[in-house]
């Protein structure tokens, strides 16, 4: 989640994002797949609290993950000192690093790549990608696939999500709801999140912004960067994108 500011207080607290977002099972081993299919280093860009990276850590492969926030970055050293599995964690933005050396596998997980609002950043992020590939290297990233219908029902109420409860072990059930607004002209869902107990509402309140980049746009978006798509697909099981795709996972080279 990298191109946030570093003490977003969505992911200030890194803890609660692990328990919020455990990280899919198959979401992990597409990447594990795509790391033991391409071979060589692997760089991560918004690499989180490392869920997908440190499994790839275990397989063997030598990893870097590229972080914003510090709290985020501190959880991901101290889950894979737990592991035992050796990564070089580093503080950056992904829309300008430069590590002074290349990957064979660069990831950008989690609709992390949804942090940036702008175009120009969307392209920055990606040349400086470009520019850390080495010779036959890939690019795989996933995004949400944009749903026209749910965006036009992002009217500012506040509704439960039943789907994101999830268990504390100091505050028990916690319940989360979310109240968003679409900025059609910035493509950029405007949320805050409100975490309560039964007996404790709204303990937590944190916005929260994430752009939608529409299939049509990525192809161009990422010709600009520098980098074209080899293929696509809606699903962890590498299904082709089709309209009624919830995921956009795309694999990258250099042009």
């Amino acid at each position: 989640m990298s191109a946030r500011g570093g003490t977003d207080p969505f992911y200030s607290d890194a803890l609660l994002y692990d328990r919020l977002f455990p990280g899919g099972a198959e979401a992990v081993e597409f990447y594990r797949s795509r790391a033991g299919e391409q071979g060589g280093d692997v760089l991560e860009l918004g690499c989180g609290t490392g869920q997908k990276l440190i499994p790839i850590a275990a397989d063997g492969h030598r990893c870097t993950g590229l972080e914003l926030s510090p709290a985020m970055l501190a959880r991901a050293r101290h889950k894979a000192d737990e592991r035992g599995v050796e990564v070089q964690w580093v503080e950056g933005d992904m829309r300008d690093f430069a590590l002074g050396r290349r990957f064979d596998l660069v990831v950008i997980a989690a609709n992390s790549l949804l942090h940036l609002h702008d175009a120009e950043d969307l392209v920055s992020c990606f040349r400086a990608v470009r520019s850390h590939l080495a010779p036959g290297g890939r690019l795989v990233f996933d995004v949400f696939n944009p749903d026209v219908r749910v965006l036009a029902h992002a009217d500012g109420v506040r509704r439960r999500r039943e789907a994101l409860s999830y268990v504390d072990p100091d505050r028990g059930a916690i319940h989360v709801d979310v109240a968003e607004t679409y900025d059609a002209v910035a493509q950029v869902t405007r949320g805050t999140w409100f975490f309560s107990t039964d007996s404790e509402a709204d303990f937590v309140v944190v916005p929260l912004e994430m752009r939608s980049i529409f299939p049509q746009e990525l192809p161009l978006l990422l010709e600009l960067g520098g980098l074209r798509v080899v293929d696509r697909f809606g699903d962890w099981s590498r299904t082709p994108l089709t309209a009624d795709a919830s995921l956009q996972i795309y694999v990258c080279e250099a042009d």
